[in-house]
């Protein structure tokens, strides 16, 4: 079983930054995913980022956010630049084991003028 805690988002302004946080009860975890959805949407992979260090971006937030796991391994971070209005949404932490698939309880983000 693998809890993830989500934390770090709130309202902010056009064009501001915020940066998320994920923390996970397991450091042995081969991949972390950031989701978002945005009411009457989809869910839609946000990043990915694998033990090895590979990253993947959505192609609406390429350029704009990054993922990196923490030093401890049980943590990564979603940092988010240039924010634009089309990014409020609930985001979500996810990974999967052998055992299951894991999900966060999600964090507001809320980019408004």
């Amino acid at each position: 079983q693998v809890h993830l805690v989500e934390s770090g988002g709130g309202l902010v302004q056009p064009g501001e930054s915020l940066r998320l946080l994920c923390t996970a009860s397991s450091s042995n975890l081969n991949f972390f995913e950031w989701y978002r959805q945005a009411p009457g949407k989809q869910r839609e992979l946000v990043a990915f980022i694998g033990k090895s260090g590979f990253r993947e971006y959505g192609s609406a937030v390429k350029d704009r956010f990054t993922i990196n796991r923490g030093d401890t391994k049980d943590t990564v971070f979603l940092q988010m630049n240039m924010l634009k209005p089309e990014d409020t949404a609930v985001y979500y932490c996810h990974t999967r084991t052998t055992e299951g698939d894991y999900w966060g309880q999600g964090t507001q983000v809320t980019v408004s003028a």
